[in-house]
């Protein structure tokens, strides 16, 4: 295997459940195997979750070491409730105070990414819904700066783009580049690429040179040495659905060679690369050693 192939392989994981403890993900991630893992740092579906407690911390750093794992390729996803976009003053400050939460936790547990949804501006307008996104964005990093928890400042907000049903922002790189270009905080900001969402979207990605020519128009807009993770889902809907249905790899309308042109892009090489599929740890088993083959395939050109 090549440098570059183990680089790919290195990062490559999957959402893992956390359920009896954030603790429990390493071993569950390694039974894959996975060498990256994406996980809930609490309840998705709640505002606010338990406390991590030094004890349960200790747990996770242990566990991490025993199954030969780096807090460095692990990812956390925000809850689905918060919305740093909301017009409802309760919802926000809800928001805003759960966001700061989800912060704080990847900072206790030394995660580097913490993936978000950019929120829908439910019927104010893309532009008014964007500035308020990079607003609440700077109002959560000042404020999780300010609290006793260290290592906020570690923590890198990853913006996932969207398939924009709805009112969702997020479903063109131009959402990514403006809610960056408004923050006080550009240097906080990352992004992560949903394969399904980008497709779900409109943009071209069901053949080889589609791929590459909608990655280098990411570049273009926004760049694309901004990108840190990568949610890797096959599309169960159309392109330019707007809808957000995750499928298997090569199990839906995006199909196989492209996810290989994807694994093997040199300038994504170091991103964190995540499944996100149907049918639980069976299934990312089998994704990932499709993946993992896919890595090594010859190729002509990647990048």
């Amino acid at each position: 295997m090549s440098a570059d192939e183990r680089a790919v392989t290195d990062r490559l994981g999957a959402h893992v459940s956390v359920a009896g403890g954030v603790d429990r993900a390493p071993a569950r991630a390694a039974a894959l195997p996975a060498s990256a893992l994406q996980i809930f740092t609490k309840n998705q579906n709640q505002w606010l979750g338990k406390p991590l407690t030094d004890e349960v911390n200790d747990r996770w750093f242990t566990e991490l070491q025993r199954h030969g794992l780096s807090a460095e390729l692990v990812c956390s996803h925000d809850s689905y409730l918060i919305n740093l976009a909301s017009p409802d003053p309760v919802n926000l400050t809800r928001s805003v105070d759960a966001f700061i939460d989800e912060i704080q936790r990847c900072a206790r547990l030394h995660i580097p990414y913490l993936v978000f949804h950019p929120g829908s501006h439910l019927g104010r307008g893309e532009t008014v819904g964007l500035a308020a996104v990079a607003a609440n964005i700077d109002r959560c990093i000042e404020a999780a700066a300010a609290a006793t928890v260290t290592g906020t400042e570690q923590v890198l907000l990853c913006i996932e783009t969207t398939a924009g049903q709805g009112t969702n922002l997020g479903h063109r790189f131009a959402h990514l580049r403006d809610i960056i270009a408004a923050s006080r905080y550009p240097d906080r900001l990352a992004i992560c690429i949903d394969t399904c969402h980008v497709f779900a979207a409109g943009y071209r990605f069901t053949t080889p040179n589609q791929v590459r020519a909608t990655l280098r128009k990411l570049d273009t807009v926004v760049g694309i040495d901004l990108v840190k993770v990568i949610h890797l889902n096959d599309s169960k809907r159309g392109r330019g659905s707007r809808v957000d249905r995750h499928a298997r790899i090569g199990a839906g309308e995006i199909g196989v060679d492209c996810f290989g042109t994807i694994v093997r892009y040199r300038r994504l090489r170091d991103a964190l690369k995540i499944l996100e599929v149907p049918g639980g740890d069976e299934a990312y088993a089998e994704d990932l050693a499709l993946l993992r083959r896919l890595a090594g395939r010859p190729r002509a050109r990647t990048s």
